[in-house]
């Protein structure tokens, strides 16, 4: 290898060369991916993460020059957003940077052309030569983002629909609250195991004058039993909901299989009461159509008004129904572990109350109403039931029975 004869003078100077290179690239990677996670504009962000990962690309080969020519394993000392966070970044906007970052690429290509010159090194020299030309791309890419019509240079990767509108949602929903799946499971177990708990800790309280022993003994089998059948519900519902689904799906595609006109016209009558024109409807059925498992998609899509990705992960359903339906359940009887007689009554309907008017509020999280009154009128409810459970376990224990 060429570095072999050079004298090890000439080989460190190299190195600070290229590790020079190394920090720029990265600088560059970061600055491209902060200012794509800024950017309003989908297809400006992903051009922005396209150029990215290019610039990380560029760093690997310097890296491993470096490694070859016997230096140490270069450390980014760059900021973590890059040059994105920069002042005259953050006054100018992103048109702004992207300006600057133009003129930037520009500044790599000329150090870059100068290197060619300069280096001596047969390794980094073909380095210089791959990235100067994609340097060039990245230039031009620029270029046409800031003038408003982008063109991706040959051999760019494709802008994808699908990761543009992943991107526009992500954007579009920040800052509002986005609740998983078993966030609603979880609000409803906490509400179902604390309203039946608290419902059979009164009525046992009222029968039994508040004795600990009683109440605790209904109250624990009932939140174990509350618990497990929340859990298995949820489970059997979120898994027959996905076979339900799995078998309507077998179902379309036989009917695609055995008339595939009649399944594309099905679906351009869907488009069209859309309000989609009836020509437009049809040549964008035909354009799905042209991939049968897109096309058992979308048609599937539009019949069931659902999609595999909406289905509630079974297990996920299960855990977060039988652990949130314990929790509310244990609240009730929790002032019968240290507590008896009226006292332990009172400090149970107390923190049951309240625990009603959290749990309220807490399903604002996945609804539009208010906290407050969510909140009041799960606190309602309680009451409301415990008084009832109580005078019925008033006058069960005034029976004697």
């Amino acid at each position: 290898m060429a570095e072999v004869a050079m004298n090890p003078a000439r080989v460190k100077k190299i190195i600070e060369a290229i590790e020079s290179n190394w920090q720029a690239e990265m600088e560059a990677y970061h600055t491209y991916n902060a200012l794509a996670d800024r950017d309003a504009d989908a297809v400006r962000a992903q051009v922005l993460r396209h150029l990215a990962v290019a610039e990380l690309d560029h760093a690997k080969l310097w890296g491993e020059r470096i490694k070859e020519l016997g230096g140490a394993e270069p450390v980014y000392k760059g900021a973590p957003g890059g040059e994105a966070d920069s002042l005259a970044n953050r006054a100018g906007g992103v048109r702004m940077a992207l300006r600057r970052l133009e003129i930037e690429e520009s500044r790599h290509i000329a150090t870059y052309g100068e290197q060619l010159k300069a280096l001596g090194d047969e390794g980094s020299i073909a380095i210089l030569d791959h990235v100067i030309e994609e340097e060039k791309d990245h230039y031009r890419e620029l270029g046409s983002l800031l003038r408003g019509h982008y063109q991706a240079p040959a051999g760019a990767p494709k802008i994808e629909a699908k990761a543009v509108l992943e991107e526009m949602l992500a954007k579009r929903n920040q800052g509002r609250k986005q609740p998983g799946d078993w966030i609603g499971d979880a609000v409803y177990g906490v509400n179902d195991g604390l309203g039946a708990i608290f419902g059979i800790v009164s009525g046992v309280s009222g029968a039994t004058a508040g004795d600990s022993k009683y109440v605790l003994l209904a109250g624990l089998s009932g939140l174990i039993a509350s618990a497990l059948s929340m859990g298995s519900g949820a489970y059997l519902a979120a898994k027959s909901k996905r076979e339900i689904f799995d078998a309507e799906v077998e179902r379309e595609r036989e009917a695609i299989n055995m008339n595939g006109p009649e399944a594309r016209e099905l679906l351009a009558l869907y488009y069209q009461v859309k309000g989609l024109p009836e020509d437009a409807a049809h040549a964008t059925v035909n354009h799905i159509a042209s991939d049968p498992e897109q096309l058992l998609r979308a048609l599937t899509s539009e019949r069931l008004g659902s999609s595999e990705e909406a289905l509630a992960n079974p297990i996920v359903s299960a855990c977060s129904g039988a652990l949130s339906t314990a929790v509310g359940a244990a609240i009730p009887i929790i002032p019968f572990f240290f507590m008896n007689g009226i006292s332990a009554v009172i400090a149970a309907a107390v923190i049951s109350l309240v625990a009603h008017f959290a749990v309220g509020a807490a399903k604002s999280l996945i609804t539009v109403r208010s906290w407050w009154s969510s909140g009041m009128e799960m606190t309602v409810v309680g009451a409301v039931e415990g008084a009832v459970t109580y005078g019925v376990g008033l006058l069960l224990g005034a029976g004697g029975m």
